[in-house]
């Protein structure tokens, strides 16, 4: 498609209060350089740089990282097999700061579609990338990168986005949405003889974003009204804007184990990526900013490798942004252009940050990680005090006045009313189950619209991240008293605990499936035979009893009273909790072993890891042509699934050699063994994934009787979504098996 990048004016806009809510730490991040002999400015020094390539064909990531910027730039080109339909010349280049980036589509001037390639090449300017840095002498220097781009054939420069991530994921990932506010202020023109810029000014009319074009040897640029024609040669790209930076953590300051810098060394330089002294960020390049729920479960998996710095950073972070008016913790943000632009919608010029409060997971993962990091992580009461005594208010003004541990009381308020009515005699009834919020589709980790099949009342949250967070909620009381939960610290050191007995007990059999051999057998066959993405065996000859497993939700779209999906989230339950009730416990290992051990579709378990969906078992129409292998939270595979599955069935193992309180399964040789064999198939599986695995989400093509890794935004998307959905290649929560060592007792 082509957009118009002609030079249009932007009409200027009067914005209230700061230029962005990074103002509280200006200048901070901003090492002023040195001149040289002849008076020009010498580049900053890049002896603490940091770089990271990753091959995920068709995409080809670049990272960079020094004190002064860090940026990711993706270049994508077709290869055999991509559907053309989904999958072009692209270069994305995407900046922590502001959540921040710009993106060119290609397309080939004379060839056929296909035909274009465009690359990003080592030479004298970077290896291969390079730091831009501009001193200002008034505002923010530019900061940024630059690299030189090779094409193997005349491309049109289709269309540009610039400003922020979100802008950019949009596009690509919905119906092709531009933002006629956003996109008018694209200015292109002309840059010395041969060269191009395009640059947008910001909806704060203070920053600008400007890539050039400058041919480096057999390269040339044309302007032709709407189009951008380069030559097949090489080019000089520049991507740079004048934004405040994070304060990116050192090295050495993210990891307590150091010895992983050495044993995963490419693995800790994407954990350094995402760490940041004000927060942690999600993954990149599409999450890069604060998602409360990904940073808090990622930082709970990973509590033995991290320092304390980055723990307190991310706990810091949740805190500070929690809404003072109900006590929900933030979801995500929404920062830079992006805010300024969903502001300007609603009337307001302003360019204050927005928090996203719709999740109803999140809350709970707040003193599940307090808990975890204060008591059992021994990281101490004073710690604990100093941290909830800070101000509020850096980041969320509206909660000036208040300090993180008045925020995390009315957190933790909030969740004893929310779960107070279904822990009340006799009030164990389905409706007193925790819902997604009204008005919204998603709340929990299943964040896309079919992720939960629309059902209402999500799995994981009521029979593992409730009962959790209560446990951590009595604990924290009866451990720090009024230093954690203040004048409540006698009350909730009791009724907590008996709130979470409650749900503990009385909330799995909402959510049972039971299907009679026989039935189960006659479904694995019907799915193999009307499925359109699977064309594989049934393994119907591996079920030999009833099949018992937990749905993912409650009240689903179509009518559907159980979204009787097979699912990881298991997992969360034997992760979070002990469980005290034997025969329940040792009936949901049992159960939960035997969906990871089975093979797809008879279970989950695939050559490329845990799908984290299996529709095989439904009789809904909507839940096969749903959840595939190329849906967002289909039929496909979550490193952070693997891992958690994986912590749970060695946490509830290692129950088995305690000195007291053995649980009955440990016992019972059957189950205890299929338990161990669960452990050791997500080893082997996570071995095998070795490649892949910091990827946030991957599918598979089954070829010649193998599961086959495939990128999910390489495959079309299910029938009735509009785009594909690309997988970060370095996602936080995808990162927390560098806090895993196998236990060889248990081989």
């Amino acid at each position: 498609m082509e957009e118009d990048l002609s030079s249009t004016s932007h009409g200027e806009t009067t914005l209230d209060g700061d230029i962005d809510y990074h103002s509280d730490f200006n200048g901070n991040t901003i090492q002023t350089t040195s001149s040289n002999d002849s008076g020009e400015q010498a580049p900053p020094v890049q002896s603490n740089a940091t770089t990271i390539y990753f091959s995920s064909p068709p995409y080809e990531n670049f990272f960079y990282s020094d004190p002064n910027i860090a940026a990711h730039v993706v270049v994508t080109s077709p290869v055999p097999g991509s559907d053309l339909r989904f999958v072009g010349p692209r270069v994305v280049v995407a900046w922590p700061g502001g959540n921040s980036g710009a993106c060119m589509f290609f397309e080939p001037k004379d060839g056929k579609n296909g035909s274009l390639a465009v690359k990003l090449i080592n030479s004298t300017v970077g290896s291969p990338l390079a730091p831009i840095y501009n001193h200002k002498d008034d505002g923010y220097p530019d900061v940024g990168i630059e690299g030189v781009l090779a094409f193997n054939s005349t491309a049109v420069l289709s269309l540009s986005i610039l400003g922020s991530v979100r802008s950019i994921r949009d596009f690509t990932e919905g119906p092709s949405l531009l933002h006629p506010m956003l996109q008018k202020g694209i200015h292109v023109e002309k840059v010395g003889s041969d060269g191009v810029s395009i640059s947008r000014l910001w909806l704060d009319n203070v920053t600008t974003t400007t890539l050039t074009l400058v041919p480096k040897g057999s390269g040339n640029v044309k302007i032709k009204g709407k189009k951008i024609i380069l030559g097949a040669g090489k080019y000089l790209l520049s991507a740079c804007y004048n934004y405040p930076q994070l304060r990116q953590l050192s090295l050495d300051d993210v990891l307590k184990d150091k010895s992983l810098l050495d044993q995963r060394p490419k693995e800790s330089k994407s954990l350094h990526f995402l760490s940041y002294q004000e927060k942690m960020l999600a993954g990149s390049w599409r999450f890069l900013t604060y998602f409360g729920r990904d940073d808090m479960l990622s930082t709970l998996i990973l509590l033995p490798a991290l320092s304390d710095t980055v723990i307190e950073a991310v706990i810091g972070s949740v805190l500070e942004r929690i809404n003072r008016t109900d006590g929900s913790a933030c979801h995500e943000e929404t920062i830079g252009d992006y805010a300024t632009f969903l502001n300007l919608q609603e009337g307001v010029a302003s360019t204050a940050f927005r928090c996203d409060y719709s999740m109803v997971d999140t809350d709970y993962f707040v003193p599940i990680l307090m808990h975890a990091y204060f008591h059992g992580h021994r990281a101490g009461s004073e710690r604990l005090e100093a941290l909830l005594k800070t101000p509020a208010g850096k980041v969320d003004v509206d909660n000036k006045g208040l300090t993180w541990g008045d925020l995390f009381i009315m957190l933790a308020r909030k969740i004893m009313n929310e779960t107070g009515t279904f822990a009340a005699i006799g009030g164990q009834r389905r409706h007193n189950l925790i819902h997604l919020k009204e008005g919204h589709e998603t709340g929990q980790w299943r964040d896309s619209v079919y992720g939960l099949g629309g059902g209402r009342i999500p799995f994981d949250v009521n029979v593992a991240l409730a009962p959790a967070a209560l446990r951590s909620i009595a604990s924290l009381a009866k451990v720090f008293g009024a230093v954690a939960v203040g004048e409540y610290a006698r009350d909730w050191s009791v009724i907590a605990d008996q709130y979470a007995r409650v749900w503990e007990d009385n909330t799995l059999e909402f959510f049972r499936v039971v299907l009679p051999e026989l039935t189960a057998r006659d479904r694995l066959e019907n799915f193999v035979q009307n499925n359109a993405f699977y064309h594989g065996p049934s393994h119907s000859e591996l079920i030999d009893a009833d099949v018992s497993y937990h749905a993912l939700a409650l009240e689903g779209n179509n009518d559907l009273d159980t979204v009787s999906v097979m699912n990881t989230d298991a997992c969360c339950r034997i992760l979070f909790l002990n469980g005290t009730n034997q025969h329940r416990l040792t009936k949901y290992l049992n159960a939960t072993a035997l969906s990871v051990l089975r093979p797809f579709p008879a279970g989950l378990m695939t050559h490329v890891g845990l799908v984290v969906a299996n529709p095989a078992f439904s009789d809904s129409k909507a839940i096969l042509q749903n959840f595939t292998n190329s849906a967002y939270h289909g039929a496909v595979v979550w490193s952070w699934q693997l891992v958690t599955m994986l912590r749970g069935l060695e946490k509830q193992l290692g129950r088995c050699s305690a000195e007291y309180g053995i649980p009955d399964f440990c016992n019972d040789e059957t189950v205890y063994q299929n338990v161990k064999a669960a452990y050791n198939a997500v080893w082997d599986s996570l071995q095998e994934c070795d490649d892949f695995l910091e990827d946030e989400v991957w599918s598979w093509q089954y070829t010649d009787g193998k599961f086959v890794h495939t990128p999910l935004g390489s495959l079309p998307p299910p029938p009735g979504v509009s785009g594909t959905v690309e997988s970060d290649v370095v996602q936080l929560w995808s990162l927390t098996f560098l806090a895993l060592k196998r236990d060889e007792q248990l081989r």
